[in-house]
C-alpha cells in the first residue's frame, strides 16, 4: 500500500535535497525536516483513547495515544539520519538497527548488523531514505519478521516504482510511505532523478 506525501513543504524540501549543490550540514536539516513530514503521515492511524484534563477554564475530555508501544529500526547507515525526528516525537520509541550494505556492482545488499529489541505487539517503524531494488527493503522486513515483528510500516524518502513492486511483491499489504516515487532506476541501479548516494551526501563521504 503505496502513500505519497503531498504536501508542498515536501515538494521544496525534496528539491532542495536533489540539488547537486546542496551542502552536507543543509542536507541533514532537509532530511530531518522531510523524516519529521513522513513520521507524522506515517502514524496517523496510531490509536487513541480518551483522557479526561481540566483546562484553566472548565473539564473537558481529550484524546491521547494509548500505550501501543513503537519501535523504530533504520536501516544503516542512511537510515540514521531519519531516526531524531521519530525520537523527538515519540520519546518513548525504542530503535533497533539493521545493517545492510549494498554491493556497488551487483546492487545486492549483505546484512553486516542486528540489533533489535522485542518486537511481539510492537508497532515496526522502518526507515530507509532510498528505495531502488527494493532488496535491501525485503531484507529486512524479513528480518523484522523472523524477530517477531507484524504490525511493520516502511518509511523511505525516495522511491522507484521497481522498489515499491518488489515490496509489493513480498508483502502487498505493508504500508509504504515515501516523499518522492521518481521514474525509474538506471543501469546501475540508482534512482533516477534520485538525489546520488544518500549517505555519502548526508555524511559528505
Amino acid at each position: 500500500m503505496l502513500h505519497v506525501l503531498d504536501h508542498p513543504l515536501a515538494a521544496h524540501v525534496i528539491t532542495h535535497l536533489r540539488d547537486k549543490t546542496t551542502k552536507p550540514a543543509t542536507f541533514r536539516t532537509l532530511c530531518y525536516q522531510i523524516s519529521l513530514l513522513l513520521a507524522i503521515e506515517a502514524t496517523r492511524t496510531l490509536p487513541t483513547e480518551e483522557k479526561s484534563i481540566e483546562t484553566p477554564l472548565e473539564p473537558m475530555t481529550g484524546r491521547v495515544l494509548t500505550a501501543q508501544p513503537l519501535v523504530v529500526v533504520p536501516i544503516l547507515r542512511a537510515g540514521l539520519g531519519m531516526v531524531q525526528p521519530l525520537l523527538d516525537l515519540f520519546p518513548d520509541v525504542s530503535v533497533g538497527y539493521i545493517g545492510l550494505e549494498r554491493d556497488h556492482a551487483t546492487a545486492v545488499a549483505r546484512s553486516y548488523y542486528c540489533k533489535l529489541p522485542p518486537l511481539a505487539g510492537r508497532r515496526v517503524l522502518l526507515v530507509d531514505p532510498m528505495l531502488a531494488t527494493g532488496g535491501s527493503a525485503v531484507q529486512a522486513i524479513e528480518v523484522v519478521r523472523a524477530q517477531g515483528g507484524t504490525d511493520i510500516t516502511l518509511i523511505t524518502i525516495v522511491s522507484s516504482p521497481e522498489g515499491v513492486a518488489e515490496v509489493a511483491r513480498h508483502d502487498p499489504r505493508l504500508p509504504v510511505f515515501t516523499a518522492a516515487l521518481d521514474r525509474e532506476l538506471n543501469a546501475k541501479r540508482y534512482i533516477l532523478p534520485g538525489l546520488g548516494d544518500f549517505g555519502d551526501r548526508l555524511y559528505g563521504t
